[in-house]
């Protein structure tokens, strides 16, 4: 394959296509594949032309993947690619930007205005500063390791350039996420060294006077406390002004997973589940989730930008830093970074607050009249009360299928919706998540009728 403009031309041609078909499938794709293996293929001594490749695509690609991207993928909390983030994301394949420092491209001007956008969107103040993420999962480690920096300042250790060996620090919360926990393994803390705090009763948020008594009874220099605005399964806030005031007290670094939750902020504003976050320390957010822009986009901001710094940079000769702004690679992970921010910057600029606020109350909408058909019927039990976005359920007595998983493989076979498992108070459920901005209530219609037909059998 010779790599040329009339080859250019073929490959947008196809591109045209393979886009087209696939929205256009989507509607009646399932939502789960149900081929999930690759046939082994030969690696070619020789170029192949691209036929060749568009004819795998199709036979091998095209009809197997998820319709993740669609209306009833109700898994995780899975936002679509809106259209013009997914555009702007062929931009940003076209353009290919290192946006790993300033200097000789606009992109990272982009990004650091899609950040200010962000922040006012949440109605965050501007001494908070961040940078785009691989995702929550990136963002969490990033919270971990600056907080970490953090509490070896307060003991005169330099963690990013002396390690960690003589840091005493204890880490509390109640119901952190899976990448939060990953995080901390990452970042040497370790998986199971968190100190657990307890929870309210019948809720995933964290009892803040547990968390007081536990901050009160440490013996150790520094303290990170780690909350959540929006747990995974019951979407529960912590009660961040009160537990603020303890980090301020205890002098404790305060980070918050609000990866989608902090989209309840566009709902009730600033003094809503979420008031308390702009006294966060360092905030996660995911932008391929509720923003609806294509994997992989998360968010990472912080109060602290010189400790993000100290934690993140390191110099080097053929590393040549901008004098205006500090380089983002010395404030993130990577070095190397793609312009994933021009999506978001995109999203933002063409829908706008009002836009966006429309999409979260649609999907909200949703999730209370998938809540409000669960309850009603004498089939499945509504678990928990549908806070926001999140519905968890289970089989009911009267169900033919005794287990949650059993009815969940029958309703992801379907192929008409999927969801994925939980637990709640030490119950197996399901869980539905509503973040897609083309869902309708055609489609909560749809998975009522799969429900149904299930609850039947």
């Amino acid at each position: 394959m010779q790599f040329n403009l009339e080859n250019n031309q073929q490959l947008l041609k196809s591109l045209g296509y393979f886009f087209e078909k696939f929205h256009q499938q989507l509607d009646t794709l399932p939502v789960a594949s149900k081929q999930i293996h690759l046939p082994d293929i030969a690696l070619s001594e020789h170029p192949r032309c691209l036929d060749e490749l568009n004819q795998v695509i199709e036979a091998q690609l095209s009809e197997h993947v998820s319709g993740s991207n669609g209306p009833r993928y109700w898994g995780f909390v899975t936002g679509g690619a809106n259209p013009v983030a997914t555009y702007a994301d062929w931009l940003v394949t076209t353009y290919n930007q290192n946006v790993s420092k300033g200097g000789d491209s606009i992109a990272s001007s982009f990004e650091r205005q899609a950040i200010n956008w962000l922040l006012e969107l949440f109605s965050l103040p501007k001494q908070f500063s961040g940078l785009f993420t691989t995702g929550a999962t990136s963002a969490n480690l990033l919270g971990a390791l600056v907080a970490r920096q953090f509490a070896g300042a307060q003991q005169g250790i330099d963690i990013a350039k002396q390690g960690m060996f003589a840091l005493d620090v204890q880490v509390f919360s109640a119901c952190p996420h899976a990448s939060m926990i990953k995080s901390l393994g990452l970042a040497g803390f370790g998986q199971h060294t968190w100190q657990s705090i307890a929870c309210l009763a019948n809720s995933e948020a964290m009892d803040v006077d547990a968390l007081s008594e536990a901050l009160k009874n440490s013996r150790a220099k520094s303290k990170i406390v780690l909350a959540s605005a929006a747990t995974v399964t019951g979407t529960d806030y912590d009660d961040l002004m009160r537990i603020s005031a303890l980090c301020k007290a205890h002098n404790a670094w305060l980070h918050v997973d609000a990866a989608f939750g902090m989209f309840e902020r566009l709902v009730s504003g600033p003094t809503g589940k979420t008031r308390g976050l702009e006294l966060a320390d360092s905030i996660t957010l995911d932008c391929h989730k509720w923003l609806n822009v294509p994997y992989d986009c998360g968010v990472f901001l912080t109060r602290h930008h010189d400790v993000l710094k100290q934690t993140c940079h390191v110099g080097a000769s053929y590393l040549v830093q901008s004098d205006e702004f500090d380089d983002y690679l010395s404030l993130g992970i990577e070095n190397s970074r793609r312009f994933r921010a021009f999506p978001v910057w995109c999203t933002l600029f063409a829908y706008g607050q009002s836009g966006i606020r429309e999409a979260v109350e649609r999907n909200i909408s949703q999730a209370k009249a998938l809540a409000q058909w669960l309850d009603s019927s004498p089939y499945y039990d509504l678990l928990k009360p549908c806070e926001l976005n999140v519905v968890v359920f289970a089989p009911s007595a009267k169900h033919p299928l005794s287990s949650s998983a059993e009815c969940q493989k029958m309703i992801n076979s379907s192929g008409e919706i999927f969801v994925t498992p939980g637990q709640w108070q030490g119950k197996a459920t399901m869980r539905a998540a509503f973040s897609n901005w083309s869902t309708q209530m055609s489609d909560v219609e749809r998975g009522v009728a799969v429900l149904e037909r299930i609850s039947q059998a």
